[in-house]
C-alpha cells in the first residue's frame, strides 16, 4: 500500500480518537455523580454525600473559567468546567430539596436577608444581610441561596479578575488557585479515613473511577501542552487518588479499631 493511502486511513482515525479524549474529558468529570444524583433521588438521603464537594467544585471551576479570559487554553476544558457547574448545582438543588423535606427544624436559613415569615424571630434579625455564622454557611434552606451565593462569588471575582487581567502574574496565580482547589477535594477524604482508621463505607470501585479518572485527564493535560498549573495539580489529584486506594487497601487488610459512628456509603470524594 502507498503511504498516501496510509495517511488516508490514519488522519480520520487520529481525528475520531481525538473527538473520543475531548468528549471524555468534558463530559469524563461529571460521570461519577450521575449514580450518586439517581441514589439519593430514590432513597431521598443526602447524608452520604457532602454539598461541601459542590462548593468545592463551583469554586475551582468558577476560577478556571476566569483564568481562560487570561489565557486560552483548551476548549474542551472550559466546557468541562461549565458542564462541571451545571452537575453541581443540580446536585445542590436535590440535596437541598431532600435535606428540608427530612428536617423537623423549619426555620429558615437563608444567604440573603433574614425572612419576614421567619416564625421564630421576633425581634430584628442580628444578620442584616449575609449569614456569615460558620454553622449556617452553605446549609441554606432554599436553592435559590446557593444561586445567589455563586453569582455574588463570581461578580466579585470575575470584577477583580477584569481590573488585573493584564498582570500576568494574577492571570498565573488565578490558574492555580483553581486547579489547586479542586487538586485538594480529595485531601479531607484522606484525612477522614486516618481519623477513623478505617475505610468502611467506600467503594473501592469508585476509588479506582477517581484514579483512572484523574490519571486520564493529567495526560491529556501533558499531552496537550494545557497550561503548566494543570500538569502540576493533576499529578497531585493522581497521588492523592492513590493514597486513598492504599487506605482502603491496608485498612481493609490490617483493621485498625472499629469504627464509632455510622458510615455512609460513599461513591463520591467528600468533605
Amino acid at each position: 500500500m502507498e503511504p498516501g493511502g496510509l495517511e488516508w486511513l490514519l488522519v480520520p482515525v487520529q481525528q475520531l480518537v481525538s473527538w473520543g479524549a475531548a468528549g471524555a474529558m468534558v463530559f469524563g468529570g461529571v460521570v461519577p455523580y450521575i449514580p450518586q444524583y439517581r441514589d439519593i433521588r430514590r432513597t431521598q438521603n443526602a447524608e452520604g454525600f457532602s454539598t461541601y464537594v459542590c462548593l468545592v467544585l463551583l469554586v475551582a471551576n468558577i476560577l478556571r473559567i476566569l483564568f481562560w479570559f487570561g489565557r486560552h487554553f483548551e476548549s474542551p476544558l472550559l466546557w468541562q468546567s461549565i458542564i462541571m457547574i451545571i452537575t453541581m448545582l443540580l446536585m445542590l438543588k436535590l440535596c437541598t430539596e431532600v435535606r428540608v423535606s427530612n428536617e423537623l427544624n423549619v426555620k429558615r436559613r437563608s444567604f440573603a436577608a433574614g425572612d419576614s415569615k421567619d416564625e421564630e424571630i421576633k425581634t430584628p434579625p442580628k444578620r442584616s444581610y449575609l449569614d456569615f455564622d460558620l454553622n449556617y454557611f452553605w446549609h441554606w434552606s432554599k436553592f435559590t441561596d446557593y444561586v445567589q451565593c455563586v453569582l455574588t462569588f463570581t461578580g466579585v471575582t470575575g470584577y477583580i479578575t477584569y481590573l488585573w487581567l493584564d498582570s500576568s502574574l494574577f492571570v498565573e496565580t488565578l490558574g492555580f488557585l483553581a486547579v489547586f482547589t479542586e487538586a485538594m477535594l480529595g485531601i479531607p477524604q484522606l484525612y477522614r479515613n486516618y481519623q477513623n482508621r478505617s475505610t468502611e463505607g467506600m467503594s473501592i470501585k469508585m476509588v479506582l473511577m477517581w484514579t483512572s479518572g484523574d490519571t486520564f485527564k493529567t495526560v491529556y493535560f501533558i499531552v496537550n501542552q494545557a497550561p503548566f498549573q494543570f500538569s502540576i495539580c493533576g499529578l497531585l489529584q493522581v497521588f492523592v487518588d492513590i493514597a486513598i486506594l492504599l487506605q482502603v487497601y491496608l485498612y481493609s487488610h490490617y483493621p485498625q479499631k472499629p469504627v464509632s459512628h455510622t458510615a455512609h456509603p460513599a461513591s463520591t470524594k467528600a468533605l
